[in-house]
């Protein structure tokens, strides 16, 4: 597997399930005051991920429609090719509020150390049309 696709599984797993390796299970019985003896270390769960190969081929995207409600944020990657009248939505993701939130954290986490790598990210100038709602 690729190192960008490596990247992005772990970026995922950690939005998706932050608190997978470290999954306290309840203890029996009645605890003693100041008794730290007692105490049991969390377990760690490993996570066997299946990657199939069209997955594994990725899909290139070059612009995202992100719309959202109350309880959950829908994200549509699309492909458009220069000069074609249709795009095609190559994937849509749709993640909880939460779990948006901790995803631009960890996608800007990872700008920043490309950036520190690579340099800069330079935007383009996009053309916006308001009638086509919200894109990036």
């Amino acid at each position: 597997m690729n190192l960008a696709l490596t990247i992005a599984w772990k970026l995922m797993l950690s939005l998706l399930w932050p608190n997978l390796g470290h999954i306290f299970m309840p203890e029996h019985g009645r605890k003693r005051q100041n008794d730290f003896m007692d105490k049991k270390k969390p377990q760690e769960v490993k996570l066997e991920i299946q990657l199939d190969e069209e997955v594994a081929q990725g899909a290139y995207v070059n612009l995202a429609v992100v719309n959202h409600n109350e309880s959950e944020f829908v994200i549509d990657l699309i492909f458009v090719q220069p000069q074609a009248p249709r795009a095609k939505v190559r994937s849509r993701v749709i993640l909880s509020p939460q779990h948006a939130k901790r995803f631009v954290a960890a996608l800007q986490e990872n700008i920043s150390r490309y950036e520190q790598n690579f340099g800069e990210i330079k935007p383009t100038q996009q053309v916006v049309d308001e009638s086509a709602g919200h894109y990036h």
